[in-house]
């Protein structure tokens, strides 16, 4: 097991993400019970490097679609969005599958149950970013699904807890993007910054150095929401 964690360190550094996601699946398959923190924050970094490429590649090529510079071209630039999109629906449904079969069923506590509930539907949301028509309809409210029984997981936890707000500030961010939900996700933002607010005192240094970051993104998040009014979009914030 060790050897596989030095390993998927190795890949990390070595920016071979599909390999470190190789190793870290071996972990959480062999492994007979949870999984440390330190090797839940490896499953992170792995998986949101094996798709960020993508994320990005597909905005980009958007955006060249959209000049009207290259009007001309557009048709090849959807066919190539579509093949980036596959791409990553392919790499999130891996992902979704790794921690709903290997690591959700060993979750040892409701801290563990919120990261690996909020996980799927951070992975559903990815995939949703660039799918249309059903698939679209499919992955958004399967998003929605794994975000509520997060929520609902997450009701145990102090309101600081950095897992319970990366919850809150990641679903905002999906009823703002996906629902276009502006006024929804503003009062899980503020309720989330609220609770913070009020247990600020009783933190440790520890909790308060990994709280305070999300607190921020939230913050800046909901400035940004409220205000809005003249529809145009802001590049929000998630972990």
């Amino acid at each position: 097991m060790e050897k596989k964690i030095f390993m998927a360190r190795v890949a990390d550094q070595s920016e071979r993400y599909e390999d470190m996601v190789q190793f870290l699946k071996e972990i959480v398959k062999d492994s007979s019970e949870d999984i440390s923190s330190d090797v839940r924050n490896l499953l992170s970094v792995g998986f949101k490097n094996l798709i960020s490429s993508q994320r990005s590649a597909w905005k980009t090529v958007q955006a060249i679609e959209q000049n009207k510079k290259y009007a001309e071209y557009s048709s090849d630039c959807a066919a190539y969005k579509e093949k980036i999109s596959k791409e990553l629906e392919t790499n999130c449904k891996k992902v979704i599958t790794i921690v709903n079969e290997h690591c959700l069923p060993k979750a040892g506590d409701d801290e563990a149950k919120v990261f690996y509930l909020k996980m799927i539907g951070d992975y559903y949301r990815y995939t949703a970013e660039t799918a249309s028509g059903d698939k679209l309809a499919e992955v958004t409210e399967n998003a929605s699904k794994y975000y509520q029984k997060a929520t609902e997981a997450a009701a145990s936890l102090k309101p600081y807890n950095s897992n319970k707000l990366g919850l809150a500030l990641n679903y905002s961010v999906f009823y703002y993007e996906l629902k276009n939900d502006s006024a929804k996700a503003c009062t899980i933002a503020e309720e989330a910054l609220n609770g913070a607010r009020d247990e600020i005192d009783n933190m440790d240094n520890e909790e308060a150095r990994d709280a305070l970051s999300i607190i921020e993104l939230l913050k800046e998040n909901l400035d940004l929401w409220k205000e809005e009014e003249g529809g145009e979009d802001n590049a929000v914030e998630d972990l």
